[in-house]
This record gives structure tokens, C-alpha cells and sequence, in this order.
């Protein structure tokens, strides 16, 4: 068997990328699959037949690349953490004048 090696592209500058996948998504991908190899684990400790098992996991984990490799695609490096951020962001500021101000604490 021949030994593998992985190119892990980073430049001066740029975010870590690895088969596609940029900064925090490696992270997020990784994740899921020991998530799913808990879930793996645990049906097969509750003694599901293995192909069922093998098919959900499988069918999972098709869904999670696919999922993954998108958020990577569409928001880039930063752009996921920028789109929960201005959630954040209330929409509107209230400003008062004082009277109407001691108004309210006066009620």
C-alpha cells in the first residue's frame, strides 16, 4: 500500500485550505464525522441490523459533505461567521427625549 500525502495549502496570507474546504468548515466537517461515528456506535450497540446501519450512516454523511462543502463554497473564509453576526444587529435604535423619558419611569 502506498503512503498518502495530503497537501495542505496555505500561503502567505490565506486562509488554510484542505481538498476544497476553507478555515473553520475543516473544523465543521470533522465534527460531524465523529458525530457520526458516535451515532454509528450507538445503533449498533442498540442492535440495528448493520446494513441499515451502514445506510443511514452513509446517507448522513453524503448529506454532510454536501452541506459542508457548500457553506465553504457560498461563504468563503469569513462570510458564515459575518451572516450570524448581523443577526446579532438589533434594526432599530429607540432614542428618547429626557421628559418622555421620565414620563415612562414616572408610570
Amino acid at each position: 500500500m502506498a503512503n498518502s500525502i495530503y497537501q495542505i495549502n496555505k500561503g502567505i496570507n490565506k486562509p488554510v485550505e484542505f481538498k476544497g474546504l476553507k478555515a473553520q468548515y475543516i473544523w465543521y466537517l470533522g465534527g460531524g464525522l465523529v458525530s457520526l461515528l458516535v451515532l454509528f456506535a450507538i445503533l449498533y450497540i442498540a442492535g440495528v441490523h448493520i446494513f441499515f446501519c451502514l445506510a443511514i450512516i452513509f446517507s448522513f454523511g453524503a448529506g454532510l459533505f454536501m452541506f459542508v462543502y457548500k457553506l465553504s463554497r457560498t461563504h468563503g473564509e469569513h462570510g458564515l461567521m459575518k451572516k450570524l453576526a448581523r443577526k446579532a444587529v438589533p434594526r432599530v435604535v429607540k432614542s428618547y427625549s429626557i421628559q418622555k423619558l421620565k414620563k415612562a419611569l414616572l408610570k
